[in-house]
Parts: structure tokens; C-alpha cells; sequence
């Protein structure tokens, strides 16, 4: 997590500096593209929660094992 942070920092510099410079619009489409992937990511780490949680309404894991797991997914996500 604190190594997606760090990318994004960094990105962001990356962004400013393009700015800055005629390559400008390059650094708004890396940007763009950052955004859709960290987008992706997120959609994944939500379907995977939805998954624990029905996994544990329907009795497959048991309530330390759904803890678990709810903790890694919040843990790899950026914004939660």
C-alpha cells in the first residue's frame, strides 16, 4: 500500500514537470493511464471483498478467516 502511494507521488511530479514542458500532453496521458489502472485495481479489490463476504453469509469461512482476508484487501487498496 505504501508502495502504490509512493507511485502515485511520484507520478503526480511526473505530471507537473510534463506539465511544465512541450511533452506536457504525454504526461497527462500517463496520468490518464495511472488512473485507469488504479481504477482496474480497485474494481478487483471490491468484486474480491464481495466475494469474502458471500463466502462467509453462505458459511464456506469462518468469522477470523472473513477477517482476515476483509483486512488484507483494505491493506492492498489506496483508498479504503
Amino acid at each position: 500500500m505504501k508502495t502504490a502511494r509512493a507511485l502515485m507521488v511520484l507520478m503526480a511530479l511526473f505530471v507537473l514537470v510534463g506539465c511544465s514542458s512541450s511533452g506536457g500532453s504525454a504526461g497527462l496521458g500517463a496520468l490518464g493511464g495511472a488512473a485507469a489502472g488504479a481504477g482496474g485495481y480497485e474494481y478487483h479489490l471490491k468484486r474480491q471483498e464481495d466475494k469474502v463476504e458471500q463466502d462467509y453469509k453462505d458459511g464456506k469461512i469462518t468469522k477470523s478467516e472473513y477477517d482476515i482476508r476483509i483486512d488484507q484487501i483494505k491493506k492492498d487498496s489506496v483508498f479504503r
